[in-house]
This record gives structure tokens, sequence and C-alpha cells, in this order.
């Protein structure tokens, strides 16, 4: 019961706030503040699910690639609370055909690539530059390219780190805990999701290091923090079950 009155809640929310969202796109299609806008509203079903979501260290930049984690379709309602103005995503081309959806997230400024065909890849990641040098964006990349539906981290694609590279931009890694196995729409309380974003890192002290080593670095720098907040989230929601007995 609870699943469906959930799910039910979800898909007029969501239709909601896509028809509003269209209608305000209309008058002002691609507003830079847009994509933070509407991805805050969609950030508020985490409560409906149940899933206490607590963020850490948030620190903003201009002209900035950010790096994430992708792990499932709930990203959509956890890892949407970071979205800043002036702040746009990368997602793959099937998503335009999501109803309603899929057209507000590209109307919004998001950018849709085509991961099938990389003459078109090369060619978003030159819309890409152009984002953040001309409009003064910054990106927010998830460089495992695909969701991870298991524990841990899939290798990281070089395409965000060699903009970094050519614009000698800074590179925010954020890293959410792990969501797999871990939701469940029909369970009331579906438990802490932590958010933590790292430290900068300048390419410039980097400067002998190419994209794909940027990127294992970057790897490696997630992967022990993912495993750190993993821990903590198990013993704070252990902890939390023995207070209440």
């Amino acid at each position: 019961m609870l699943l469906v009155l959930r799910f039910i809640i979800m898909l007029v929310y969501v239709l909601l706030v896509c028809i509003i969202g269209l209608i305000f796109c209309i008058f002002s299609p691609k507003n830079k503040r847009y994509t933070s806008t509407f991805g805050q509203l969609f950030s508020k079903l985490s409560t409906i699910f149940g899933i206490t979501v607590e963020t850490r260290k948030l620190q903003f930049f201009n002209n900035a690639i950010y790096i994430c984690n992708h792990q499932n379709n709930y990203d959509m309602i956890i890892t949407s609370r970071i979205l800043q103005p002036n702040m746009v995503t990368v997602g793959k081309k099937s998503l335009l055909w999501i109803p309603f959806f899929g057209l507000l997230y590209w109307l919004t400024g998001n950018i849709l690539i085509d991961r099938k065909n990389s003459f078109k890849a090369h060619k978003t990641i030159n819309e890409l530059i152009k984002k953040i040098t001309h409009e003064k964006n910054s990106l927010l990349i998830f460089p495992e390219g695909t969701r991870n539906y298991k524990q841990g981290l899939l290798p990281f694609k070089s395409g965000a780190f060699r903009i970094a590279l050519i614009l000698g931009l800074k590179i925010i890694p954020i890293v959410v805990s792990n969501t797999q196995n871990k939701i469940y729409p029909n369970r009331l309380n579906n438990g802490l999701v932590i958010i933590e974003m790292l430290p900068p890192i300048d390419f410039k002290l980097y400067s002998s290091f190419s994209a794909k080593q940027m990127a294992n670095h970057c790897y490696n720098i997630m992967l022990i923090k993912l495993r750190e907040l993993n821990q903590e989230v198990k013993k704070r929601e252990k902890q939390n079950i023995t207070m209440k007995y």
C-alpha cells in the first residue's frame, strides 16, 4: 500500500513540476537558474521516500567541473539537491524521450550526449567547452558514464578530465554514500544518505598528468571517501536501531 501511495504522489508531483517548468522555459529557455530551481524541487521527493539526506562541505565555485558517482534512478531525488545556479549536468540522449521530464531537462540548459556515437560525443565536448567559456557555467558530470548497480565505483571515463585539462579548471569531487539495495518504496524509513564534497583538485598542480591519469587519481580519492561514508552510515543507522530498543 505504501509503495502505491508513494508512486502516486511521485507521479503527480513530477508531472506538476514538469508542466510548471515547461511553462517557465517557454518564456525563458535555458535560463541559468532553472537547473538549480527544478533540481531542488525534485529533491523534495527524498522525504516522500523516507530518505534522510545529509550534505557536507558544500562550497561552490564558478567555472569548475564537479564529478559525482552515479548509482541509480534515485540520484534524481538525492543528487539533485546539490545543483546550483549556473551549473548544468551532462546526461544521456535517451533522457529526452522521457515524457515531460526529458524536454524539461533539455530546456533548463542541461547537455545531452550520445555515448554510442564517438563523433557526436566529441562534438559534445566542444559544446561543453563553449558552455564554460562563453556562458560561464559549471558542469556536473558522472564520470562513470552510466548507472552503477553495484557498490563501489565503475572506471571513470576521461571526457570530463580532458575538458578540465584544456581549460585549466578545478575538479571538485562529490561523493554520495551507497543507495544500492537500500531504498525500498514499501518501507517507511529508508535510512541515511550522505553527500560530501571533497576539496577542489587543481589541474595546475598536476601538470604532468594526462586526462586518464587524473581520472584514475580522482577515482582513487572518491573510492576511499565512498568506503568511509558507507561505514559511517552503517554505524549511525545501527546506533539508531539500538537506541529505539
